[in-house]
């Protein structure tokens, strides 16, 4: 135990909740957890924030027009070479295929924004919000989307070593970090109406299975709107029907989520599926 420290401060005694050494122990865990729990809670009351569509997907999803410029200063650089190394062939690659998934981040804009318009229509004492985890890629173009609608948008951050910085587009009301992944995957949730999954790392794949799981074993709402984009990544990657064959899920599983390729299959999945008679303050 490293608390107290032997340097005390000129104003010693302090206040327990004025004492950033005891705040930053182990032992004030549970008051840090709780933190994350209430403030949250704070600023949605404080901001109507009461109902989201949440969006997750790969944090290296570049946009289109980064991913081209990259790709052809790449291309400029390395087509006067006879040959091409080991190394520079793979950042080629990688090149061409951050423009190919750049697709991606565009779709995820252009359905934020569309499902962020439409939640504008909504009657009186009804809102739903775009929610995201806040960083680079996917999360951006989410975020991004609900921007270019005029609507706010929620980023619920974390405290990685790379790639999880806050994106500009949040809304800076909104815009929140995290140090417990298990407490912001609360906030993910809690509040959910549907959840939408464009192509992704473990990340994504961490968040989806979670979701299915806390669906299967009800402890989430029967009927949650789950829709993974891309049928390409999600079929290659997942044969969900193998699994229900062997056994290890049942076929009603394999209705409760949806697969789609284009924007207007998820743009009329959600508004057909999201139950607006529960798009009321539940906090």
């Amino acid at each position: 135990m490293t608390y107290p420290s032997d340097k005390f401060p000129e104003d010693w005694p302090v206040k327990a909740y004025n004492n950033p050494e005891f705040l930053h122990s182990s032992e004030a865990r549970t008051i840090r957890v709780n933190c994350e729990l209430l403030e949250p809670k704070y600023r949605f009351l404080k901001y109507k924030i009461e109902n989201t569509i949440v969006f997750f997907g790969s944090a290296r999803t570049k946009d289109p027009e980064s991913a081209k410029e990259n790709l052809s200063k790449l291309e400029a650089e390395l087509g006067n070479k006879e040959s091409l190394t080991d190394e520079e062939n793979k950042k080629l690659k990688r090149a061409k295929n951050a423009v190919k998934q750049s697709a991606y981040y565009g779709a995820c804009r252009d359905l934020a924004s569309r499902m962020a318009r439409w939640a504008d229509t909504l009657g009186e004492g009804k809102s739903l919000h775009v929610c995201s985890g806040g960083g680079p890629g996917i999360m951006e173009a989410s975020n991004r989307g609900a921007h270019d609608a005029g609507a706010q948008s929620v980023g619920l951050n974390i405290s990685l070593p790379f790639e999880q910085d806050a994106n500009p587009y949040v809304s800076e009301e909104l815009n929140m970090e995290f140090h417990y992944f298990f407490v912001r995957k609360y906030w993910f949730l809690y509040l959910a109406k549907a959840l939408v999954a464009f192509p992704g790392g473990f990340g994504t794949m961490d968040e989806l299975f979670e979701v299915l799981t806390l669906v299967q074993t009800g402890k989430i709402e029967e009927g949650l709107p789950i829709v993974l984009y891309g049928k390409d990544y999600w079929t290659r990657l997942f044969d969900f029907e193998a699994l229900a064959e062997w056994g290890y899920i049942s076929e009603e599983d394999l209705n409760r989520f949806l697969i789609v390729d284009t924007v207007d299959e998820a743009e009329a999945h959600l508004k057909s599926s999201i139950n607006q008679e529960k798009l009321g303050s539940h906090m």
